[in-house]
């Protein structure tokens, strides 16, 4: 995968049409930056719907895979935690 563009929440702020552009027209999606500290994206509205999807896909095979265990069950906060944490 080739190296996200990365901004400073003023830049996109002051030219958000190039950020949305850049994502709708070429699939490009722009990091933004507060204080050097990543802490948003704009992202191909196609792009969000894969990851909600694999995010929901991943929560329940976790859920299933608890389930089949002989373990007592696990809170859905602990769940979701674990699902956050795995990598990509």
């Amino acid at each position: 995968m080739s190296e996200m563009r990365v901004e400073s929440l003023r830049r996109v702020r002051d030219h958000l049409a190039d950020a949305v552009d850049r994502a709708d027209r070429d699939g490009e999606p722009t990091v933004i930056t507060r204080h050097g500290k990543e802490v948003a994206a704009v992202v191909p509205i196609g792009l969000l719907g894969r990851y909600q999807e694999f995010a929901e896909q991943e929560t329940v095979r976790i859920v299933r895979e608890r389930m089949d265990g002989s373990e007592p069950g696990i809170p859905l906060e602990q769940v979701m935690a674990e699902t956050m944490e795995r990598p990509d």
